[in-house]
């Protein structure tokens, strides 16, 4: 029985040699980029840290270059890391890589809506979005009235915590909520309003649940103009819109209280630009470098989605010497680019001065792809952008930012779930500017 025991091992050992000899012969014949050698039907899945994967992938690039190829179960990645190649990817392939990447949980919507459709409908879907927005007012100056006005909402909703703690999530997360739904529906929420709660509530849950966006099978092409596509769409702006405005403003708010003199410079440039009373404006941006300069490096900063929504290549494409086939997943990381350690100097540290020039004026950097590039960059760019401005300068305009505990104990290190880095918990006061 021993030498029965003993042959049966050596076959399993032997057989196994084979598999895995057979199985590398047909890997390097793929001419993909390199990367670490995938196990039989587990891929790379063990060489990768679930929890931190951004991490993983800055160590990867570090051993293999700024193109690399993972493998997670039979799904293949090919992952793009640093300025150059990421630039190149989403700015000059643009075309060959549009497609959507999978991502499981919301795989019933993959030829639906804007975010997470991969079908042959999400140009025209996109498109068309677009064109009704516009039609219906999503031009500057009304989405700049539409801010103003929610910002007053805003503010006296603030007076009323009295300079108590409170847990901002759901009460910040109401303005731009309330903007998105101004222009979709033409309707604004009260702050305590059930449905507008529970709403913020599943946006939150949701952008929990986005997770690894890999291993998915085709869906069949369906129409664009159906009822749950439509509805799809709306559900897509319609979260797009709030959640991830409100998650940078409540980051924010979180970041200024663990650096008090950049909240004092703050005040500072408020009050002399546009004083106690007067609403801020998109003008005031202007005359406001360092007001623009601090929301810029909170997103860079907080590094809210760090490896961006997962691409796919629609076809067959050479890129620097490899073939990427069609179907592959690509992830052009945007933490490579936020966190570049010669366009932004000690990244880890919250730096205004990251987006300011000798003189102290504004400084644009090419590098700050917060909302992706090309042909999927985020449809509510400008919105988001002028949201940020708009309402983090009303709150700073009528409040002090208070800490419930002492500046240097708050913990700016992120919750990351899945691609999305999220704020810790936490409770603050706000108390009026005399």
């Amino acid at each position: 029985m021993a030498v029965l025991g003993i042959t049966v091992a050596l076959l399993v050992w032997i057989a196994t040699l084979l598999l895995v000899s057979i199985w590398k012969q047909i890997y390097r014949s793929w001419n993909l980029p390199p990367g670490p050698f995938p196990i039989p039907f587990f891929g790379n899945i063990f060489q990768l840290d679930l929890k931190d994967i951004p991490k993983s992938f800055t160590k990867l690039a570090k051993r293999f270059g700024p193109v690399f190829t993972l493998h997670l179960g039979q799904r293949r990645i090919v992952v793009l890391h640093g300025y150059k190649a990421v630039k190149e990817v989403l700015l000059n392939h643009k075309n060959e890589f549009s497609g959507r990447g999978d991502i499981p949980v919301f795989q019933e919507y993959k030829n639906k809506g804007i975010i997470f459709n991969n079908g042959p409908t999400w140009k025209d879907v996109r498109r068309f979005s677009l064109s009704i927005l516009r039609d219906w007012g999503m031009g500057k100056q009304g989405n700049e009235a539409r801010i103003q006005r929610e910002a007053h909402f805003l503010v006296e909703e603030l007076k009323k915590t009295k300079g108590q703690p409170f847990d901002p999530t759901f009460l910040i997360g109401c303005a731009p909520c309330n903007v998105i739904a101004d222009i979709l529906f033409n309707k604004r929420f009260d702050y305590n309003d059930k449905k507008c709660l529970e709403l913020m509530s599943f946006f939150n849950e949701n952008f929990y649940l986005l997770s690894t966006p890999w291993i998915q099978e085709k869906h069949s092409q369906e129409p664009m103009y159906t009822m749950e596509n439509i509805s799809v769409t709306l559900a897509d702006l319609f979260f797009a819109g709030t959640e991830t405005t409100s998650t940078t403003l409540r980051y924010g708010l979180l970041i200024l209280m663990k650096y008090p003199e950049i909240e004092e410079k703050l005040h500072e440039e408020i009050d002399r630009v546009i004083g106690p009373s007067r609403a801020p404006a998109v003008r005031d941006r202007m005359n406001m470098p360092y007001m623009d300069a601090v929301v810029h490096e909170i997103q860079r900063f907080i590094n809210l989605v760090p490896s961006n929504l997962p691409h796919e290549a629609t076809r067959d494409t050479v890129f620097r010497g490899y073939v990427i086939p069609k179907g592959t997943v690509v992830i052009p990381t945007l933490d490579s680019l936020l966190f570049d350690n010669y366009e932004f100097p000690d990244p880890e540290t919250f730096k205004p001065e990251h987006f300011l020039n000798e003189n102290g004026k504004f400084k644009y950097s090419d590098y700050f792809k917060a909302f992706s590039a090309g042909k999927r960059v985020c449809v509510g760019e400008g919105l988001a952008r002028m949201e940020l401005f708009l309402l983090l300068s009303a709150i700073l305009q009528h409040f002090n930012l208070k800490s419930l505990v002492d500046p240097k104990d708050i913990d700016l290190s992120p919750v990351t779930i899945g691609f999305g880095s999220i704020p810790r918990e936490f409770k603050l006061c706000v108390i009026p500017r005399s």
